[in-house]
């Protein structure tokens, strides 16, 4: 009985959705406004008008409204919206959504925070809808986003607004490793949320996966992901796309540039700016301030920042991924009295999304590169945003604020710029960004300088991620295009090194540049510990360098030079350019002998005259001052050198032997007393608490029943050692003897 009623009603709710299906697009097409029109300039419904049909050839204007439920939507959808409680509809939305549902190509610009994200989703889920979308049917719908994370909370939105569609949905985005799995169930998904390198990755490997009917692709962020970053990966995706679909581009920033639309195929799109006109590009609720501050002082600003405002939750921006993992662990150590924590792209996604995930709940300070600059909303208001490193240009500036002041919320950004680079000032104000200039209270500073000083002599891996910080930073300086801002040559690099708590400054090379200094270098750097060696070495930008994977370690390898060249007056010899000064000012000059006999020995008789060498196995010829050498006797002599050497060879291999027994029963013995444990400090430890995790040491094996003698060339690799005779009975007394103690 129940399966006839269950076809009975399965056929009821498709003929429904047919019906719906069907008013639906009459209403569209009825109603579609103007192409090139701004559904914002239009008047709002009257106040009680009737929605959707009016009579049989009449429905309801939907350019214009300004709620969810006057626009021409399946019940699916506002059902979906209404339980996210979404009913109001901000500018962005009002101005694209009556194109988007008419399907046409879409350029929206609007402000960091002004819903962007409904904007594409709710196009994305009624066109599908409309179009009967089902899971036989392969993807629908891409939306491709630049970072992980923003990827992430657009998934989560989907998730939210289309609960009560029946589409189904993946996240495809890197650092995860259940690839296999994805690529078994892609092509059953509608719906892709995915980064760029994730999406062709799926392209490309994984078998008769099929975008050919694809209907929708949204682009977030679009700037940043037309950039020349994404360049091959974007066009690699877009060949294999089909043409005739709806594309929409959403940006806080949007580009307007003939080659990028070109790229995507676009159609008539529609270009909606709707705070092109606006007295700011900032959101109005955001409060910015921008601060002089020198490069040796901007940790001691930053830290100071950070005491005195103990109960904020702050996001802190800096220009690389070693920058923020220094940062970040220094501060830790100087105990704020506020949790920290850091983001980049070198770390693990589970971690990432872990660090993310806390920062939205909770009150903290977290230190990241631009990998949290777009798109993010994190769920509970950021007090401060907080620049401690100029941003490359305007446009990056307007993302990195916009994580406050999000919606209707109120927000404070402070920017710290150095002497050389006020011109951004100006162009912030050319803008429309309305900063208010401000110069510090030094009398407030907590200078933290010797403090890391001191820290750094304590912790060599400190030292060393200073030293990283320290290069990546003039790095990221010496790459910007915008010279007129970023002069690497006019930094004070002795007084930054410093500030750092380095004992001298490291030595830094870059093609084609010369840096200028009071000083030369005489010192070597620091040796580079083994654990930091495996660590990816440079991020100049940090999210250029971690999505589009352009960190080098060579490049890192050519800036640390490993020793100094120095030439016949005591200076640092160029090898392409200057290398900068350290604080070690003077060297006494070496005067070397150029006519000094190089490469013999010499040999004195009782005399106190010089003799040829080997000359006490010569023959002396009478009356001459010359010796002549005998080959016999030479030979012999060679022959008991040689057996000399064989005798002193046997005796060290001997001593040898001992030691590595009776290094190997202190191990037995320890082991037997439970102490076979020991620490392994893990390699990155950026972006994580000071975590230690114990392991078993990993033990020798040992063959009792091999026949060879350990001590003739005995290799000791770790993994397996050959044992005689006369070490198994010392062993065994050893742990007899263990035993009953």
């Amino acid at each position: 009985m129940r399966r006839p009623k269950s076809r009975e009603f399965r056929k009821q709710q498709r003929l429904s959705e047919e019906n719906e299906i069907k008013l639906l697009n009459s209403w569209i097409q009825s109603q579609k406004p103007d192409s090139g029109s701004n559904p914002m300039s239009f008047p709002p419904l009257p106040p009680k008008s009737p929605i959707g049909r009016i009579d049989d050839n009449t429905f309801s204007r939907y350019a214009g409204v300004t709620r969810f439920h006057q626009l021409p939507l399946s019940n699916n959808t506002k059902d979906g919206l209404r339980e996210a409680k979404f009913v109001d509809m901000t500018d962005i939305q009002r101005a694209s959504l009556p194109h988007a549902l008419c399907g046409r190509d879409i350029l929206g610009a609007a402000k960091t925070g002004s819903g962007k994200t409904l904007a594409f989703i709710i196009p994305v889920l009624e066109k599908l809808y409309r179009e009967r979308w089902g899971p036989e049917d392969g993807v629908g719908s891409i939306i491709i986003s630049p970072t992980r994370e923003l990827a992430s909370q657009l998934f989560d939105v989907l998730k939210s607004v289309g609960k009560h569609h029946n589409f189904s949905a993946g996240l495809l985005i890197g650092g995860r490793k259940d690839v296999e799995t994805e690529k078994e169930r892609v092509n059953e998904l509608n719906i892709l949320i995915c980064t760029p390198g994730r999406l062709l990755q799926h392209m490309d490997e994984t078998p008769n996966f099929d975008c050919s009917q694809m209907q929708v692709l949204v682009l977030d962020e679009a700037d940043r992901i037309l950039d020349s970053g994404f360049k091959k990966e974007l066009n690699a995706i877009i060949s294999q796309l089909p043409k005739h679909r709806q594309t929409l581009l959403f940006s806080a920033t949007q580009t307007k540039s003939i080659q990028d639309l070109a790229r995507l195929s676009l159609k008539d799109p529609e270009y909606l700016s709707v705070h092109e006109e606006s007295v700011t590009a900032t959101p109005t609720h955001l409060k910015q301030i921008v601060m002089a501050v020198p490069l040796d002082q901007k940790l001691d600003m930053l830290w100071s920042f950070i005491k005195s405002h103990l109960q904020s939750k702050i996001l802190v921006f800096l220009s690389s991924c070693k920058q923020v993992k220094f940062v970040f662990e220094a501060f830790k150590k100087l105990h704020p009295g506020i949790p920290l924590k850091c983001l980049h792209g070198r770390m693990k996604q589970e971690r990432r999304m872990a660090i993310y995930s806390y920062f939205c709940e909770k009150r903290s300070v977290l230190f990241s590169t631009d990998v949290a600059a777009r798109g993010l909303d994190f769920n509970k208001a950021v007090d401060w945003v907080v620049q401690v490193d100029c941003p490359e240009n305007v446009a990056s500036y307007i993302h990195r604020v916009g994580r406050t002041a999000r919606y209707k919320s109120m927000g404070k950004s402070v920017l710290f710029l150095m002497p050389s680079e006020m011109k951004m000032l100006e162009k912030l104000e050319a803008a429309k960004v309305p900063v208010r200039f401000n110069k510090p209270r030094k009398e407030l500073l907590q200078p933290v300088s010797g403090l890391l000083a001191a820290f750094l002599v304590k912790h060599p891996d400190l030292q060393y991620r200073a030293q990283r910080a320290f290069i990546t930073y003039l790095r990221s300086i010496h790459i910007q295009k915008d010279k007129e801002i970023f002069d690497v040559t006019k930094l004070p690099i002795d007084e930054f090194s410093a500030s750092l708590g380095l004992p001298m400054t490291p030595k830094v090379r870059f093609l084609n540049q010369k840096i200028k200094s009071k000083t030369l270098v005489t010192q070597p750097t620091l040796a580079e510990p083994e654990d930091s060696k495996k660590e990816n070495v440079l991020e100049a930008s940090s999210e250029k360098s971690d999505i589009s994977g352009t960190d080098d370690e060579e490049a890192e390898k050519d800036l640390l030079l490993a020793n100094d060249t120095l030439n016949e007056e005591g200076k640092a010899s160029e090898i392409g350019d200057v290398i900068p000064a350290t604080r070690i000012l003077k060297k006494k000059k070496l005067k070397i002998n150029v006519h000094r006999p190089v490469g013999s020995r010499v040999v004195f008789d009782d005399e106190g005259n010089t003799l040829p060498p080997l000359a006490r196995i010569a023959d002396t010829q009478s009356g001459q001052d010359t010796f002549m050498l005998d080959p016999e006797e030479k030979a012999k002599y060679y022959r008991k050198m040689r057996e000399e050497l064989k005798k002193a060879d046997k005796e060290d291999k001997l001593a040898q032997r001992q030691r590595l027994r009776e290094k190997r029963i202190k191990e037995k013995i320890k082991w037997k007393g439970g102490n076979g444990e020991e620490e392994d400090n893990q390699d990155d430890i950026s972006g994580s608490e000071d975590e230690t995790a114990n392991r078993q040491r990993k033990r020798s094996k040992v063959y009792f029943d091999s026949d060879s003698d350990a001590g003739e060339g005995d290799a000791i690799t770790g993994k397996q050692t050959a044992v005689t005779l006369e070490e198994q009975e010392a062993l065994a007394l050893n742990l007899i003897n263990s035993m009953r103690s």
